[in-house]
């Protein structure tokens, strides 16, 4: 089979995982991670660079911390949702405080999933796996 970069055994580029984190270990292990199952990954540290990141990079699906500086992860997946371009792209919203109620207002904010953190690795593949299953539609 030919093999090129960015290739696994010459089959299709996998998925662009845009990973909006602030904590520096949390992102730097997450990206590993994802790198190890095969994803491609691309980072940002707040909320306004994830919104940023999104339309310039239009990954496959978006993992967004929460609780961010500048600008949260609530905003910026409203945000995200408004722009045409991006309107579309599944959004997994991540949080270590996670309240009664904070599923509800991820989904409201235009998020497609919730996952609490800490989460396990089977745990964030899994939910990127069914996001980037679904049919694709506009939320």
């Amino acid at each position: 089979m030919k093999s090129s970069a960015g290739q696994e055994n010459g089959g299709p580029i996998k998925s662009l995982v845009l990973l909006a984190e602030d904590n520096e270990a949390t992102a730097e292990l997450t990206r590993k991670m994802l790198e190890l199952f095969g994803y491609r990954v691309t980072v940002a540290k707040n909320g306004v660079e994830a919104v940023a990141k999104a339309i310039a990079e239009l990954p496959d699906v978006i993992v967004m911390d929460i609780h961010m500086p500048v600008m949260d992860g609530l905003q910026a997946a409203s945000q995200i949702r408004n722009e045409t371009t991006t309107q579309s792209i599944p959004i997994l919203a991540a949080t270590a405080k996670a309240m009664a109620g904070d599923k509800e207002k991820c989904l409201a904010s235009g998020c497609n999933d919730y996952i609490a953190k800490p989460f396990t690795h089977g745990q964030l593949i899994a939910s990127i796996k069914q996001l980037l299953n679904r049919p694709s539609e506009p939320r």
